[in-house]
C-alpha cells in the first residue's frame, strides 16, 4: 500500500488515504472525494487533474513527459512542482506522497 496525503486548496484540511501500488493518483483522489475533475479521463487533453506535489516529494516522481509539460503550461496556478494526477502511478517508492489541490483549474476541453 501507498499512503497519500491530500491537502485542500486553502491548506485547512488534510486527508490521508491508503492506495494500492499501481493505482493512478487521479482515481485515488476521486474515490476519496477530492475535487479533481479529470475531464479528459487521463488522456492528457486537459489540466483539470492538476495537483501541486510537495517539494520534498517531487524528485521521487518520474519526470513528466513532454505532453504532460505542455498541459501543465496551460494549468491555472501551476508551480514548479505541479503535475497531472492522471500521470502519477503510485508505487512503494512514492509512499507518504503529499499533494495539494489547487484552488482553480482551466478546462482546456471547454475552450
Amino acid at each position: 500500500m501507498t499512503m497519500v496525503t491530500f491537502i485542500s486548496a486553502d491548506g485547512e484540511n488534510r486527508l490521508e488515504v491508503d492506495a494500492p501500488a499501481g493505482a493512478v493518483l487521479l482515481e485515488v483522489a476521486q474515490a476519496a472525494g477530492q475535487p479533481l475533475e479529470g475531464t479528459c479521463e487521463g488522456q492528457m487533453a486537459c489540466s483539470t487533474c492538476h495537483v501541486i506535489v510537495d517539494a520534498a516529494d517531487f524528485d521521487r516522481l518520474p519526470r513528466a513527459s513532454e505532453d504532460e509539460e505542455d498541459m501543465l503550461d496551460l494549468a491555472a496556478a501551476a508551480t514548479r512542482t505541479s503535475r497531472l494526477a492522471c500521470q502519477i502511478i503510485l508505487s512503494e517508492q512514492l509512499d507518504a506522497l503529499t499533494v495539494r489541490i489547487p484552488g482553480e483549474f482551466n478546462n482546456m476541453q471547454g475552450m
